[in-house]
């Protein structure tokens, strides 16, 4: 059985294919500027949506670092500047007083380009007793029994 790439007369030598039909130039470079900006799309969402979760996950850290400064008696003030270190500049931070536990809230925009079309704000939680005996109570800027940082 002689291979495929010998050429249908079998005499060993191979002929290259024909030339395309004129009607058929440019069609692989149509179907690509067709294919490009879904693929371009696809993975700005991609990119904004790993940059949200990136963000959520700093907002919840940085959470829990406040609540954590709250349990130990740091002031409301102070509670603020660790969530912004924690979760950037622009993030904001509630402490609220509810009964016997504090809260914190905090809550940052996504950033990028992505982000900044699409008005993302993330949040997060947290609430813990107090383990020091006075510890902070939140400064009453506005509501009674909240304290809200500049975001």
């Amino acid at each position: 059985m002689k291979a495929d790439w010998l050429g249908r007369g079998g005499g060993g030598s191979a002929r290259p294919d024909p030339a395309p039909a004129p009607d058929c130039r440019g069609a692989v470079t149509a179907e690509f500027a067709v294919a490009l900006p879904a693929v371009v799309l696809l993975l700005a969402l991609l990119l904004a949506g790993s940059a949200a979760g990136v963000t959520q996950l700093r907002v919840e850290e940085a959470a829990r670092g406040g609540a954590r400064a709250l349990a130990r008696g740091a002031p409301a003030g102070e509670v603020g500047g660790i969530v912004r270190r924690l979760a950037g500049e622009t993030a904001g931070s509630e402490v609220a007083l509810d009964g016997a536990w504090l809260r914190v809230t905090v809550s940052g925009r996504v950033p990028g380009a992505v982000g900044a079309l699409i008005p993302w704000t993330l949040s997060a939680s947290a609430w813990v007793r107090s383990e020091a005996a006075g510890a902070a109570q939140p400064r009453s800027e506005g509501a009674a029994g909240a304290s809200r940082q500049p975001a």
